[in-house]
């Protein structure tokens, strides 16, 4: 495997071996509250299901699809983007349905990235964001995931110190995995910035409707002119609790889209023609089942908030996202976050995500997804206290070595 170009372009997969401590603990008996991967536990709603049973078994319809996506679900989509957001798109030129955000960025890093070009992401951020310009043969250089004044002198810094310059930026808010949100006047700064630069944006916004303070995080395609350099990446997998069904959309510049659509015209047919047509059915149908979805989350994040700190471990409460990022305890850090995470395996019956798999900035936290119910999340925070409150926790645990 080693001598396979892009692979050899991959770290070992950190997850991986949280996910096999998991599998192994369970396999012996352990009941292990699962808070590691984003996987939305909660059902998708009725009336999409109703429509993919609908249309599934229709001999048409079993047929092979459309790259880019069926006519009904990008016009759909752009009915979304002018309610929510106030922006107008082009269902024929700038939608392309994607398999999920995932693959619309794996594939928009294959159309536009050639050997040695430099992207700027984020680190901490979600993998594909970095690796899905490195398979393509691209480089990464980092800036920092707060939307603030630093974010814009690091990333002056990082585009005067690369050559070739950067041909794009990688944004994503709400953020995976720190929950950050950014404001329309940053995203109004950042189409500035990318401007004078002549680079591209790539903005993935797959949590924007899971928020919790009655204020809705904007697009970026809400600033004037945006469109010229952006595309931004959604997803069905948590607004509508769809994250098996793969189906996503990236909008924006034409040309870019156009790029994303020719790479995919050739990898495949697009998602199954009812799974489409359900998705379209979700985005046409009532919005009910998406207040839900936030008010659930909202009851776990406020749980876990509360149990937590019953344990003696702080979390700081995420205003949106599925997902909280928590520092590792102090008395813990020598560990990282991997080591961390698996003590929390062994020691507590819990699984997380280890910071570190998100980039090297991310190694003194862990995420926690809220993807078990509430009391699930309160037997997570008593097996964590029980842990904490161990006999020579410390010393059982960490290395004399590291304690020095």
């Amino acid at each position: 495997m080693s001598d396979f170009y892009r692979v050899r372009r991959l770290p070992p997969y950190v997850f991986e071996q949280v996910n096999r401590l998991k599998a192994k603990a369970r396999a012996a008996g352990a009941d292990i509250i699962d808070l590691g991967m984003g996987n939305p536990d909660l059902p998708a709603p009725k009336h999409v299901v109703d429509k993919l049973v609908e249309t599934a078994g229709k001999p048409r319809t079993d047929r092979y699809s459309a790259s880019k996506g069926i006519a009904g679900l990008r016009r759909a989509q752009a009915g979304y983007y002018e309610r929510r957001f106030g922006v107008k798109l082009n269902p024929d030129t700038e939608i392309v349905a994607t398999l999920g955000s995932k693959e619309g960025f794996a594939n928009m890093a294959q159309a536009i990235t050639a050997p040695g070009d430099v992207v700027l992401a984020p680190n901490p951020s979600y993998p594909i964001h970095a690796f899905g310009f490195l398979m393509a043969g691209g480089v990464i250089r980092s800036v920092p995931i707060e939307p603030d004044e630093n974010y814009f002198r690091a990333a002056e810094r990082a585009i005067q110190h690369s050559i070739p310059k950067p041909i794009a930026l990688v944004v994503c808010y709400p953020s995976n995995p720190t929950a950050m949100v950014a404001s329309l006047d940053f995203y109004r700064d950042l189409v500035t910035f990318a401007k004078k630069h002549d680079i591209y944006i790539l903005s993935d916004i797959a949590y924007a409707e899971v928020y919790f303070d009655d204020d809705p995080p904007p697009s970026v395609l809400q600033v004037p002119g945006a469109k010229d350099i952006c595309v931004e990446f959604s997803s069905m997998s948590k607004t509508f609790s769809m994250a098996g069904w793969r189906v996503g959309f990236a909008v924006g510049n034409e040309r870019l889209l156009s790029a994303l659509g020719r790479v995919k015209s050739y990898l495949d047919y697009g998602a199954f023609t009812p799974i489409q047509v359900a998705a379209t059915a979700a985005l046409n149908g009532p919005d009910d089942c998406i207040k839900e979805m936030r008010a659930v989350y909202k009851k776990r994040r406020d749980v876990m908030v509360e149990s937590f700190a019953q344990a003696g471990w702080h979390i700081p409460a995420p205003s949106a996202s599925m997902f909280a990022w928590v520092p590792v305890p102090d008395k813990f850090k020598p560990l990282g976050s991997l080591e961390f995470s698996k003590l929390l395996i062994e020691k507590a019956d819990v699984a997380v995500a280890p910071g570190v798999g998100f980039g090297e900035h991310g190694d003194d936290y862990v995420r926690l997804a809220l993807v078990e119910n509430e009391q699930r999340i309160r037997q997570a925070a008593r097996g964590i206290r029980r842990f904490f409150e161990g006999e020579d926790t410390l010393h059982n645990v960490i290395p004399a070595q590291a304690r020095a």
